[in-house]
């Protein structure tokens, strides 16, 4: 029987940034920890767009960022943004995977084993995984391993944002790589909410993505038929003028389900432990505030168990949700008064959680009143 200080449940971007900020503080060094995931991370499967105003622990292999972003919205607006002191970031999954592993690879005190977790439990008389036969004991265990069919219970609200993208290399030179485009409206919303975002690498080379907020994904010849429209009437490239070099599709729950934060030793992380934003589907910097805190609980409290967090943005998520599930307003017009009214410095500080009552009731003023009024009061008395 195997015994461990930590067991991570998870490779993927929770999983890797708990462990690498572990590292990072050096003071785990005489901590057994184990990673299990799946099998190993050798594909560029996913991209992470996020913005910081700091450099973060990831910054040697950000592939890209920007300081200035267009939005589109309906009935005309149409805007370029500063984003300073906010730099938008990507960050390639391959070149994320590469990092962590050599990072882990440099500390004999961290194990990787790939296979499939048969089960996770914690109670009063253990923690531990079974895992290719055997039960490997641990003092806590952090999963990334959520059920998704829980989301969806009587009484929350669910939407997927679904998403395809292609990176595409343009015959001609059209793009400014210094200019990116957070959100696009002015494509068909199909009684959904729909837009193309584009983050250019150089003139010539960009990743195109059609996403949607919806119950339901589509079928993939719907996705590449939004790209190719996109393409051709905003990008005004005909087919022949450009080639798709690779493409990625990701789907991310949204919604106002309340995650548990843990139970007994188990520590719950990632979009298992509700770190996915309910309102915007920005995950990344939520794993890494989140990986921060519970790190400098183990080294300040020598446990990862965290305070109850300030539910008023979960409040805020949840009546925008209710609105787009049950389609009072478009998320189009939604977002459009949002960025119309405010600069996108203070968008992000908001979508965040880093706004202050005055601030967030500002940003809310600009949204209209009556609908949001009437989804706040049934929310809460529902």
């Amino acid at each position: 029987m195997n015994n461990y200080d930590y067991i991570v449940a998870g490779a993927g971007a929770a999983g890797l940034s708990l462990i690498a900020h572990m590292i990072h503080s050096g003071q785990f060094n005489d901590k057994k920890i184990l990673l299990i995931d799946r099998s190993p991370k050798t594909q560029n499967d996913r991209t992470w767009c996020f913005w910081e105003r700091e450099p973060g622990l990831f910054e040697s292999i950000v592939h890209k960022k920007w300081n200035r972003m267009w939005f589109h919205g309906v009935e005309g607006v149409s805007r370029l943004h500063e984003v300073s002191p906010y730099l938008y970031k990507m960050i390639r999954g391959i070149e994320f995977y590469e990092y962590c592993f050599n990072l882990i690879g440099k500390h004999e005190n961290i194990t990787v084993e790939y296979g499939t977790i048969t089960k996770i439990q914690s109670s009063d008389s253990g923690t531990f995984v079974l895992f290719g036969g055997r039960q490997i004991n641990a003092t806590y265990i952090f999963s990334s391993i959520s059920n998704v069919n829980e989301y969806a219970r009587d009484g929350h609200y669910f939407l997927w944002q679904h998403f395809k993208g292609w990176f595409i290399q343009a015959e001609k030179n059209l793009f400014n790589p210094d200019e990116a485009t957070l959100m696009d409206f002015r494509i068909g919303q199909e009684n959904d909410t729909r837009f193309a975002y584009v983050m250019p690498f150089n003139k010539n080379k960009a990743l195109v993505e059609y996403t949607i907020f919806s119950e339901n994904r589509l079928c993939d010849e719907e996705y590449n038929e939004g790209l190719r429209n996109y393409c051709s009437r905003w990008l005004l490239l005909k087919n022949n003028e450009y080639s798709v070099t690779n493409e990625e599709f990701g789907m991310i729950p949204m919604t106002n389900y309340e995650f548990p934060s843990s139970h007994h030793n188990i520590i719950y992380i990632g979009s298992a432990g509700g770190k996915t934003k309910a309102s915007s589907g920005y995950t990344f910097r939520f794993i890494q505030k989140h990986s921060e805190q519970i790190v400098r609980s183990l080294v300040n409290n020598g446990s990862p168990h965290l305070r109850q967090q300030d539910k008023k943005f979960d409040f805020y998520d949840s009546i925008l949700l209710k609105i787009l599930a049950e389609k009072k307003l478009s998320g189009a017009y939604i977002f459009t008064k949002l960025f119309e009214k405010n600069k996108m410095i203070e968008v992000f500080k908001f979508l965040d959680n880093e706004t202050s009552v005055g601030e967030d009731l500002k940003l809310i003023s600009s949204l209209p009143k009556t609908k949001f009024i009437g989804a706040a009061f049934s929310h809460l008395f529902k």
